[in-house]
């Protein structure tokens, strides 16, 4: 599949890094919790949050690596046993929203059920065995989702911004220019893009989306296509060869002037791996993660260490998990592709993603966080 971009867009676990804890009592009286789940290429993902001032308070959550797109890459479809898996995970998904009395919800599929040629059946599956509503949605929302989630993360001496969002089918890019923004207000404007990349007239300065592009690959489709190169570093430096012809059609591809109000911001499971093996954490802490900025060398550093253990050792490493060890080097590649492709050699890295986005969405459009712009 061809990278996506919608039109008029041009150049003008066992415990891991999503892990939350335990749930969070909650107080008599306390506000109505909203909940958003991400099934993706490779993981099924659930925050149940309540809002608090202008973000929110995790209450309960769930991460479990499912694998629904395994094989996909081959069949075009789900296959039996990995819709099992995720439907098992969806009961316990189910569990919790009505253990917590969640009505306000927010439940998306992405890349896998784009591609997957039943996904149809499987959504009605999942309706038919938990009672839930998957929505399967285009890239464009992906991308938007991604990039509120980030708000918080805008340095105010930001022009543009470049958000990355590594899934596990697909990679999303979104290249925003806020120059006409004031530096107090960009982190807001980034939130203001929930209702769509093409903002409406305005007297107030907007943030710009000059481009977007849905990469169809992401951790676990871009291994599945080099699973026969034995030799693990001329697997790793074909991957990402050929992620980065990808995006020549993106527009932004050729900005290469130097720039110290360029700002790129990653989030994924790659990106808080590399920052927590960066970090020497022995326990992943996402308070030491989300918003570190790291430098292009010490990415570097990380993914050359990741090369030197081979498959074995990084299996064994306790900083990368077993779940996600098979999938580390894609994500790198990746990774590491974007980081020679534009002018920056720092990257912020945000543990946050799609979760969040959907419920800055649901709230910010419910009126219920504070200092929103409608």
């Amino acid at each position: 599949m061809a990278p996506q971009r919608p039109q008029g867009a041009g150049a003008t676990k066992t415990k891991g890094p999503r892990d939350r804890g335990k749930p969070v009592p909650r107080a008599p009286g306390s506000p109505e919790l909203y909940a958003a789940l991400d099934l993706g290429t490779n993981s099924c993902r659930m925050l149940i949050a309540e809002p608090r001032g202008a973000g929110f308070h995790v209450v309960d959550s769930f991460s479990k690596s499912v694998q629904l797109g395994l094989g996909l890459e081959m069949s075009g479809k789900l296959s039996r046993g990995s819709m099992t898996r995720t439907v098992q995970a969806m009961r316990i998904c189910q569990q919790k929203l009505k253990r917590h009395k969640v009505r306000r919800m927010r439940l998306v599929a992405t890349e896998a059920c784009r591609r997957a040629v039943n996904a149809r059946e499987f959504v009605q599956r999942v309706h038919r065995e938990t009672g839930l509503r998957l929505d399967i949605i285009e890239p464009e929302e992906e991308a938007r989702l991604a990039v509120i989630s980030c708000a918080p993360l805008v340095s105010p001496k930001t022009e543009n911004l470049l958000v990355v969002d590594i899934g596990g089918g697909s990679t999303e890019l979104v290249w925003i220019d806020l120059s006409a923004v004031a530096r107090e207000d960009r982190p807001q404007a980034i939130m203001r893009l929930h209702s769509g990349f093409t903002q409406a007239a305005s007297e107030i300065p907007e943030a710009r989306v000059v481009d977007w592009i849905s990469v169809p690959l992401g951790v676990a489709t871009l291994r599945e296509q080099f699973n026969d190169v034995e030799d693990d570093s001329a697997r790793f430096a074909l991957m990402s060869w050929f992620f980065e012809e990808n995006l020549a059609d993106f527009s932004p591809y050729h900005a290469t002037e130097p720039t110290e109000r360029f700002q790129i911001i990653g989030t994924s499971g790659t990106v808080t791996t590399v920052a927590a093996s960066h970090l020497g954490l022995k326990r992943y802490d996402r308070t030491k993660v989300d918003g570190l900025r790291m430098t292009s060398e010490q990415i570097d550093k990380v993914i050359r260490s990741y090369l030197a253990m081979g498959p074995g050792g990084r299996q064994a490493d306790p900083r990368i998990g077993s779940d996600r060890h098979a999938l580390i080097m894609s994500g790198a590649a990746i990774l590491q592709a974007l980081m020679r492709c534009w002018p920056t050699n720092r990257l912020s890295v945000a543990d946050r993603g799609l979760r969040e986005g959907l419920l800055y969405a649901q709230m910010s459009a419910d009126g219920v966080l504070e200092d929103q712009t409608a």
